[in-house]
């Protein structure tokens, strides 16, 4: 069970779900599309991902010991059940697996080059955990990109190499409403991470980490993700309403699990005043993350089932 805590495979099942919901819940439910990747080779695909992620999230738990120690430290793991030797030996381990199935799944579609973005991406949360994290938002930055990327890899291997003349125009079409997911994911993430933050605030004070709510203070950077939180609430309404108004079954779920829980967490960041408190608000967000990224297989299902004219 440590382990699992080590590897955070909480997240790791998000990004599973993430990435497999787009495969098999949206790509291949459209009519005569077929894909660059099968569902085995789709799942390999996932597993590299996974395995990227979870040495990513070893490394942070190896260098953020001493502000976990007091921030969190019923939540220590490395140094306490783990290792540290043991630590990097999985570290290593997860990113040698990851990026020998990224570049198996690269050469399937024939795009070797591919097989960078995995090392790329593995030296990036390298860097991330031992550099910029020190940095003021370039770490909270990063993991959002990182996240909304994971959504946008499912676009790279399905969708890119099978791009032909003939089906460029609905392909672009598939991926820009991917390009939108990753858009929502990114913004979520960023806000979930300025909350945890500020959840942290006395850890990273103590360690001498350069976090915004150490910058400018706990009250003002909560008041400025109060601010931010309207920006992707605004765009899921203008979004559903310029779309979906048409899909019942998208409304009444997108306002249902998404948008009212979006407002709960808006209501509830304006009160939050402990530690507990913005634990609760990032657990919210993690909520809606999921809820959010399942209304495409919604959206696909309606779309699927809407009457047909004549």
């Amino acid at each position: 069970m440590k382990f699992l805590k080590l590897i955070r495979y909480q997240n790791l099942l998000i990004i599973a779900l993430v990435q497999a919901v787009f495969h098999f819940g949206f790509l291949k439910q459209q009519d005569e599309l077929i894909l660059a990747l099968n569902d085995v080779e789709f799942v390999l695909l996932i597993i590299a991902t996974v395995c990227i992620a979870a040495a990513g999230y070893i490394i942070n738990n190896i260098v953020d010991q001493e502000t976990d120690t007091i921030s969190k430290p019923e939540k220590v793991i490395v140094g306490k059940h783990i290792s540290e030797k043991a630590a990097y030996n999985y570290y290593l381990a997860f990113n040698i697996v990851g990026v020998i199935l990224g570049f198996f799944v690269a050469n399937i579609i024939f795009k070797e080059s591919f097989a960078a973005i995995f090392i790329v991406v593995s030296f990036v949360l390298y860097l991330y955990a031992t550099q910029f994290k020190q940095s003021l938002l370039a770490g909270n930055f990063l993991v959002s990109f990182l996240v909304a990327f994971s959504i946008i890899l499912v676009g790279v291997f399905d969708l890119y190499p099978v791009i032909t003349p003939d089906n460029r125009q609905f392909l672009n079409v598939l991926f820009q409403i991917i390009l939108d997911y990753s858009l929502f994911a990114f913004l979520l993430t960023f806000i979930r991470e300025v909350v945890k933050d500020i959840e942290d605030y006395e850890g990273d004070l103590k360690t001498g980490m350069n976090t915004l709510p150490i910058v400018i203070g706990k009250e003002k950077t909560q008041k400025i993700i109060f601010g931010l939180s309207f920006i992707p609430l605004l765009a899921l309404l203008y979004y559903l309403n310029a779309n979906f108004t048409n899909l019942e079954y998208v409304i009444y779920y997108t306002l249902g699990l998404v948008v009212a829980p979006m407002l709960y967490f808006i209501v509830k960041l304006w009160q939050a005043k402990t530690q507990k408190d913005f634990n609760h608000l990032s657990t919210v967000l993690k909520f809606i993350m999921i809820t959010g990224i399942l209304s495409i297989i919604v959206i696909t299902y309606n779309l699927n089932n809407l009457p047909k004219l004549g």
